[in-house]
């Protein structure tokens, strides 16, 4: 049978730079010290949730951009997303920065999907500087998903935090010395008949189970292979039920796997599972995993992230949740 989904890269496209931004409560963050920018409000000084949400994703394009030296003008595409309603934050922080857009729905798979996105383009040779990224606000994220942050509402064991973060990904041609697209993996949207959004991370974990063996599989290679790979914001439930997944794919170590939403806050029990997000893995990827390649602690790297790809609609109606994880390798040459 052949596989489907999987992409490969030749000219192995690179990530130049990037750029990662961050709210106050991600201060308590493991991996706050890699990021670029934090806020002191929750709003980065605007007037509205949804202002400060496109305000985070705009920090980080310019922050990624600045690296490079180059300013929005010299990008050939922004490909970009977020959670609330028709994108909305990434669309208007779109207009500021007048780069050719392109929006990208993943749910909190969008890091990955923006990122494949971005090295496709300059594979074609149709791109020599594309920025990819995404990101999240808890405010406006929550009260969308799940209850106004005003109602005080309790949070189960299993219910994870969406971060108020942001991360962007300057994506050019091969550069030598710099973490390298080597190949993805398309996920494939997985209904397991699952309602609960405050169980995110079950609900997520088939569909980065099936992303892996796909993406082994498909490119011949183990887990073995990696220095790390790591999931996107299954946190502690959701990555504890995808380790069982995984061994039916006769994997049982787990030295070199990981989760960014289990580790984003250090497994503080005021996160209840862990952290989630559009700008979950985003942040990770693109701070602490990215600076660990560029440092040549890591060689060789699988991320997936993972998405739910509920709406509010679609949970009012009644009806399960289907759920997507896309997988990106990287490379150190």
């Amino acid at each position: 049978m052949v596989m489907k989904g999987l992409l490969t890269f030749p000219s192995t496209p690179s990530i130049v730079a990037t750029g990662v931004t961050a709210g106050p409560l991600e201060k308590k963050s493991a991996f706050q010290s890699s990021f670029d920018k934090m806020y002191d409000d929750e709003r980065c000084g605007m007037k509205t949730n949804e202002q400060g949400h496109s305000k985070l994703m705009e920090d980080a394009c310019m922050i990624a951009l600045s690296k490079v030296d180059k300013i929005p003008s010299d990008a050939d595409f922004l490909i970009a997303g977020d959670l609330v309603n028709q994108m909305t934050p990434s669309s208007f922080f779109a207009t500021t920065v007048g780069i050719p857009y392109l929006g990208m729905f993943s749910a909190c798979a969008t890091s990955v999907s923006s990122l494949l996105t971005a090295a496709l383009l300059t594979e074609a040779g149709m791109s020599k500087l594309a920025i990819a990224g995404s990101s999240s606000q808890h405010n406006a994220v929550e009260r969308q998903f799940r209850y106004p942050i005003e109602y005080g509402a309790q949070k189960g064991a299993a219910t994870q935090w969406t971060v108020t973060a942001a991360g962007a990904a300057a994506v050019a041609p091969y550069q030598k010395g710099l973490p390298s697209i080597e190949c993805g993996t398309v996920g494939r949207a997985i209904d397991m008949g699952m309602s609960d959004p405050l169980n995110m991370g079950a609900a997520m974990a088939p569909a980065a189970a099936d992303t892996l063996k796909r993406h082994l599989t498909g490119h011949g290679t183990s887990a073995g292979d990696y220095d790390l790979i790591m999931t996107g914001d299954l946190a502690t439930v959701g990555f504890s039920i995808f380790k069982e997944l995984v061994k039916n794919q006769g994997i049982t170590e787990f030295g070199n796997f990981s989760d960014a939403g289990m580790e984003f806050y250090g497994n503080n029990p005021d996160f209840k599972a862990g952290a989630s997000g559009a700008g979950c893995s985003a942040a990770v990827y693109f701070s602490e995993v990215y600076q660990k390649m560029k440092d040549k602690e890591y060689k060789k790297v699988l991320l997936i992230a993972t998405g739910a790809l509920l709406s509010p609609m679609s949970y009012q109606q009644g009806e399960t949740i289907p759920c997507i994880a896309h997988a990106v390798e990287l490379t150190m040459k």
